[in-house]
């Protein structure tokens, strides 16, 4: 398990759910690893168990400009290099979108999609450098509508094109950029959901693989677009969603027909 030795990565959102499980995965492989996220201590519990001289804590918020730009910076001082970054900080809020203010809006803008901006922008000439890779957290919600998270459809949404965008322009300078666009991931983020049995019955009734994704699920995906394995594969958004997409949208009529 040694793809990323030597290499450096950046995960945002590292203090839980998905942002955890991929820079876990990346130090377990031989990475060294900056972890950011808004929560020191989650940032710790993280990394409990590894080389501490292996990962350096960040914490700060995603959607400060010039917070993203001391991330990208400290990293390279502190281990020379950048080779992975991983936007995965985000954040949703739900309610029909008559009650969505303008804070609320530009909240889950700042957090979901600025901060992929910031970060990409900040990394890039280090990851040509390397020939690195970004992969970004899109989302099933990135790739069509849900009910009562327009805000969160339209931050992912653009996170999707954004992506393929900028695959476009980089590809051929040696980075490659991707997305993973997961369903439900069980993580602190989708608690309150989890604690609902007719949720969660909606949920499994629309998942052909039964289960919500762990999110060491999602993170085995994003150290597989980062390594030499998808060397290959560029502009990519790849649905980590338990089969959601395989359907039409039809009813399953096998069970309503008996």
């Amino acid at each position: 398990m040694g793809r990323f030795k030597g290499q450096v990565a950046i995960v945002t959102g590292a203090g839980s759910g998905i942002g955890a499980a991929t820079a876990r995965r990346f130090l377990k492989e031989g990475a060294f690893v900056t972890l950011n996220g808004r929560r020191e201590h989650k940032l710790r519990e993280t990394i409990a168990g590894f080389d501490a001289a292996k990962s350096l804590v960040h914490p700060g918020d995603v959607t400060d400009e010039e917070y993203m730009k001391r991330l990208v910076e400290d990293t390279v001082t502190r281990f020379g290099r950048v080779d992975v970054l991983v936007n995965n900080a985000g954040m949703a809020i739900f309610g029909p979108f008559e009650q969505t203010t303008t804070q609320d809006w530009r909240k889950v803008m700042a957090t979901d999609l600025d901060s992929v901006y910031f970060a990409s922008r900040e990394a890039l000439p280090h990851l040509l450098k390397t020939r690195g890779s970004i992969i970004n957290l899109s989302s099933a919600s990135g790739l069509g509508g849900d009910w009562g998270m327009s805000s969160y459809n339209a931050a992912k949404g653009a996170i999707t094109n954004f992506t393929r965008a900028l695959a476009l322009e980089y590809g051929s300078r040696g980075v490659r950029i991707n997305a993973v666009a997961p369903s439900l991931t069980s993580s602190e983020a989708t608690a309150d959901l989890e604690k609902s049995e007719a949720v969660m019955a909606a949920f499994f009734e629309r998942l052909p693989i039964g289960r919500a994704a762990t999110p060491d699920d999602i993170a085995g995906v994003i150290a597989f677009l980062a390594s030499e394995d998808a060397v290959f594969i560029n502009g990519v958004i790849l649905p980590v969603d338990g089969g959601l997409h395989a359907s039409n949208g039809q009813p399953n009529f096998l069970k309503l027909l008996g």
